[in-house]
Formats: structure tokens, sequence, C-alpha cells
């Protein structure tokens, strides 16, 4: 766990290497005495296990060999992946929403995509298997756990993606004697590439209601294409799932058979959840390595931090970033809670903890100057890995729901649905 320092000189490839103005600027006056000792274990665990690894997975080009199985299943053996399970199969945690977005946020401190890849492992696909059958969770969530296997959940298709109404869903799934025959196509699907089991959300058959499905992605008929290449999030691969005439047994089915938009949607709003602390942990690195050069950068003869506009703008984005870490914190304690009416705080800790974070690393570019956009200084060897940041922080506003769509959420409860629609 990092501490106070004074601060020094950013070595090359320098990751985490600043302090953290987190330790003196936060103070974890309510949060519950399990979730702080997490944090502090969540820390250790991915300052070793993934801290080492981060520049790497946020450089190289996607490719089915490039997933970042070590850090993948070193968090795992960590016990990170058990954190949103009961203590059946996992930490048994009073609130355990809260801490998995906790996890989530100390992830994306170093890597925004691996947040991207827990998030789907430990967050969306987890909640989709609390509909699963007890002979389903008792084979299958060990794997996840444990790190053997790596899960995907599914409901973007090429031609819908914040829209899931059934009538707009090119995936069906058509009855059978003995379970669903699928047919249709999956995009941007994480973990795809290396995924041994994916949620899916179908069409039932050409009705107007939807089924979740778990799909073994080793039945016949099931391909999934080559990893898709993005700008950003490059450790989280993603890729086409095309089913054509795959068998899924009828106890694959997740939740009532004409109730998958219930499933999926209760998935989405905790994922909503975890992307909103992955964009506090992208802004709170952000902001420690733009107040690092601030302290240790001089121009004109004093620090650069002399400088009284930056000293107000990151004092702003300081109290920014605690607004939204308060917000997916209470967001999290509600759905743990059992309270179904978290829907607002999750849109809106997704909405403001995502645009935050794209908002202070920009910033913490400017305030590095030609630095901050190199990806490396070809002389020195220089490298703040605000480049790597920048490209990973825009996809946050856009998937797991845009942030539009979670504006029209907070809106529909604010005015009303009779007059938003």
């Amino acid at each position: 766990m990092a501490s106070d320092r004074p601060p020094t000189t950013l070595a090359p490839d320098a990751v985490g290497e600043v302090p953290r103005t987190q330790n003196r600027m936060t103070h974890d006056v309510w949060l519950p005495d399990e979730t702080v000792a997490l944090r502090a274990q969540a820390r250790a665990a991915v300052d070793k296990r993934l801290a080492p690894h981060a520049r790497e997975i946020g450089q190289r080009e996607e490719s089915a060999d490039s997933f970042p199985w070590a850090a993948f299943r070193g968090l795992a053996e960590e016990g990170l992946f058990a954190v949103p399970f009961g203590d059946d199969f996992g930490r048994g945690l009073a609130y355990p929403m809260l801490g998995t977005c906790t996890v989530t946020e100390e992830i994306a401190y170093h890597s925004s995509s691996m947040a991207g890849v827990y998030d789907g492992q430990c967050i969306l696909v987890p909640q989709t298997l609390t509909f699963a059958s007890p002979a389903l969770r008792a084979r299958l969530v060990p794997e996840l756990v444990e790190g053997r296997t790596a899960f995907s959940f599914a409901t973007t298709e090429p031609e819908t993606s914040s829209d899931l109404t059934a009538a707009r869903m090119q995936t069906v799934a058509d009855r059978t004697a003995d379970g669903f025959v699928v047919n249709g196509r999956k995009r941007w699907i994480t973990n795809s590439v290396v995924a041994g089991w994916v949620s899916v959300l179908v069409r039932a058959g050409r009705s107007d209601r939807a089924t979740m499905l778990l799909v073994d992605l080793s039945s016949p008929g099931v391909r999934v294409g080559a990893p898709d290449l993005k700008m950003g999030h490059r450790g989280q691969l993603t890729a086409d799932i095309v089913f054509t005439d795959v068998h899924v047994p009828a106890d694959n089915v997740l939740g009532p058979p004409d109730g998958g938009l219930g499933v999926a949607l209760s998935a989405l709003v905790r994922g909503r959840i975890g992307i909103g602390a992955a964009g506090v942990g992208v802004a709170q690195a952000a902001l420690d390595l733009a107040v690092h050069r601030l302290r240790t950068r001089h121009v004109f003869g004093a620090p650069l931090g002399a400088l009284q506009h930056w000293q107000f703008q990151m004092a702003q984005r300081a109290t920014e970033i605690e607004c939204a870490r308060s917000l997916y914190q209470k967001a999290a304690i509600l759905l743990d809670r059992g309270d179904r009416s978290a829907e607002p705080e999750a849109a809106m800790a997704k909405a403001y903890g995502t645009r935050l974070a794209n908002d202070v690393v920009r910033e913490a570019i400017q305030i590095h100057g030609a630095v901050g956009f190199a990806r490396r200084v070809a002389e020195s060897g220089e490298s703040v890995r605000l480049e790597e940041m920048y490209r990973d922080a825009k996809i946050l506003e856009i998937f797991e729901g845009a942030n539009e769509l979670q504006q029209w959420i907070i809106a529909r409860q604010l005015i009303g649905r009779d007059v938003t629609g």
C-alpha cells in the first residue's frame, strides 16, 4: 500500500510511483469496517499482481494471445474474484456490491481495461448466475472465483446496444423439446475471445419477450471472432460471438424463460455502478500524477503548482472525485440493502464518474505538457502513461449504457415518465 513521501522525479515507465493524494484527502468515516479492510487488501493485491503488467496490458495490440492471464489469475488467487459471492462460494461479505466496486476502483487506478475485465467477470456475470439453477452454480461459480475460466456477458448486437427491447433483437432462441436453438450475433463482448461461458440475452422465438441463457462457448455452432482493434482498453478483449443452430439445454435458462430483460437489467444496473467506480480510479490516478507534476516541475523559477489557476483547478477536481466516490458507494450500499430504487444513483454514479475521469486525465496531460502527450520520450525514456489513460477513459462514457442514456434515466425519475417517455 503506497504511502505519502517527498516527491521524486518520475522514473521511466513509472507505474503508480507517485504519492497517493487519497491517503491524506479521503477519510472513510462511515464505510463498513469490512470495506475499509478490503480496500487495503485489494490495493496490496493490485500493486503486487497487476501493477507490474499494467503498462504492457495497456500498450500491446489486441490478439488472442494478449489476454492478461497473469494479472487475471493473480487477482483471482488473491481472493478478489470471491468478493461478490456469499460464504457458499466466496467471501460472504455483508456488503458485496460495495466491496466489488471498491476493488474495481483499485484495479482501475492502474489499469482501466483490467477494471473492464473485472466488471464482466465479477459484476455482470455473477448477477446473472444468481438466476441459475443450484447445480449450475455449484459447477461454474468455483471456476469463476478461482480464475480457471473467463466468463462473458452478451446483450449488444450490431444493430442494437442500449435499446434491449426484444423486437430490436436479432439473436433468437427457438424452443425445442429439450431446450433451445440459438441463432444470431452479439457484438463488443468482453472476454469472449478466451471465455468458456457466456450469459446471453436473446429474443424468445418470434415473441416480444427476451430470455437469458447461459451458453457453453465450446458448443457446436458457436464461433468467436478475432479481437476488435480498439483505440483503448486493449487488455479488455472484445469480439463478436456468432451462433448458428446452437443447442442450449433447458436447464441453462437464467431466470424465467420470458424474463430475460429483467435479468439483464439487474446486471447492468450493477455494472453501471462498477464502471462509475472505475471512473473514480482513473480520475484518482490522473489527479495523483497531476499533483506530483505540479510539485516537481519548475517554470519561471517556481513550482508549476505555484500558479493559482492549477491550484484552484486541482482543488475542484479533488472535490469532484470525492463526490463521485460517494455516489458509487451510496448506490452500491442501496443494492446491498436490497433497495431496488437505486437506479437513479447508479446512473448518476456512472455518468458523473466517467465524465470526470475524462476531464481529469485531459487536464493532467495539459499539466505535463508534451511529456504527457508522448507515449515515451525517446532520448530520456520518460513515460507517464497519460497517453494510455486518455485512450482508455473515453470508452467509460460509452459502454454499460452511454452517458446520454444515464441522463435520460435520471430525468425520468426527476421529471416523471409520463412526460419524458
